[in-house]
């Protein structure tokens, strides 16, 4: 008699980790941007600007420029 059900149910399943990478962080490298060089882009700042309440943005950066973030959603 087989048994029924599946035999691996209740234990962990282990998958790698995949890095994943943000628009925010593409956007800084297509920009060619090291994070210390982040405060002082203007085409970054730009960015920022336009995707701040739909993109990650670091809340350091956000405060620096003095954004507000809109969190009604």
């Amino acid at each position: 008699m087989s048994k029924a059900g599946n035999p691996n149910w209740g234990k962990p399943e282990v998958e790698p980790v995949v890095p994943t990478v943000t628009q925010f962080e593409l956007k800084a490298r297509e920009l060619g941007l090291l994070p210390d060089q982040y405060v002082r882009s203007e085409a970054l700042r730009d960015w920022v600007q336009r995707n701040r309440n739909i993109r990650y943005v670091p809340e350091p950066l956000l405060e620096a420029w003095g954004f507000e973030i809109n969190t009604s959603f």
